[in-house]
């Protein structure tokens, strides 16, 4: 824990990332979104990814389908396959199946 502490202060992606997990799985949601919003600014995509979450549901933060949507987003430029595969299902629910099928052929 130390270390991963240490590694948050010098500004590690991958530690706040880490950090704002283990602060999420406490419960501790708001503590857990300053890590992950400091993690995306630095191009962390499972940050992203955990931020379209945080913002789906409401936790620590308003819901807010827009920035949901918005990180969604950004993790699926970076990769992340659970984020294109949700991408799709957004698309398909509000009747855009074609962009919803190339969605998940990528993913």
């Amino acid at each position: 824990m130390k270390q991963r502490l240490k590694r948050v202060g010098v500004n590690d992606p991958v530690a706040m990332y880490q950090e704002g997990t283990f602060q999420f799985e406490d419960g501790n949601y708001e503590r857990s979104f300053e890590h992950f919003i400091k993690a995306a600014k630095l191009g962390d995509v499972e940050a992203h990814f955990q931020l379209s979450i945080m913002y789906n549901n409401g936790h620590g933060v308003e819901k807010d389908k827009g920035k949901a949507i918005h990180h969604l987003e950004e993790a699926t430029i970076g990769g992340h396959p659970t984020a294109r595969y949700n991408l799709g299902v957004y698309e398909w629910n509000n009747d855009r199946n074609e962009r919803a099928v190339k969605h998940w052929i990528i993913a």
